[in-house]
Parts: C-alpha cells; sequence; structure tokens
C-alpha cells in the first residue's frame, strides 16, 4: 500500500498522536456509513486538530470522541482510536448531543 497515495489526510490532535485517514475509510464512511458527510473532510480534519472537547469512550480506552461545533447546539463529532503516537478514524458524523464518556480535553 502506498500511504502517500492512499491517505487523504492526516491531523495531529491535541492529545499528541496523529490520525490517519485513508481514502478507503472516508468513502466508506461518506457513502455507508454516515452519507450526510460527503464532502465534509476538511471539517473532520478541523475537529480533529481543534475540537472543542474530547471525550473518552465508555466501552474502550483507546477510543476518543472528538467534538467541534458547527451551529448552535449542532456538532461534528470524529471517533478515532489511538495506537500509540498513530490513530485512525473510525467514523465521523453530525450530531446534536455530546455522548456521556470521561472528558479528557480541556481539563
Amino acid at each position: 500500500m502506498n500511504k502517500d497515495r492512499d491517505t487523504l489526510f492526516e491531523a495531529r490532535t491535541p492529545l499528541g498522536f496523529t490520525v490517519r485517514v485513508t481514502r478507503d475509510r472516508w468513502t466508506m464512511i461518506a457513502t455507508v456509513k454516515h452519507p450526510v458527510m460527503a464532502g465534509r473532510e476538511r471539517e473532520v480534519q478541523e475537529t480533529l486538530e481543534s475540537p472543542e472537547e474530547i471525550r473518552r469512550s465508555k466501552s474502550d480506552a483507546s477510543v476518543y470522541l472528538f467534538y467541534r461545533s458547527r451551529r448552535s447546539r449542532r456538532w461534528v463529532c470524529a471517533v478515532s482510536k489511538q495506537e500509540g503516537r498513530a490513530g485512525f478514524l473510525i467514523t465521523a458524523y453530525p450530531t446534536d448531543a455530546i455522548k456521556e464518556g470521561e472528558r479528557i480535553w480541556p481539563k
């Protein structure tokens, strides 16, 4: 797999790890899981790099939910899994509620 050609974008998170998003993963998110996210790659990258809040998943301590508001009472949520100093995007979606879980950033 050619990393440069397969990578859509990389985002450095405030938690100190980088999330790599492949073209294939983004296609899956934007066409199958959450079609409403089609064309919103930049918003997801901004959410990972400059979130307003980060929460740890209640079910997996290595999964983080990054939130950034887009308008009143609406957020983009980017869900990523950390593996050492790297990570990958699990999914991204719009939401009207921040999920439960330990708030880890900002403290």
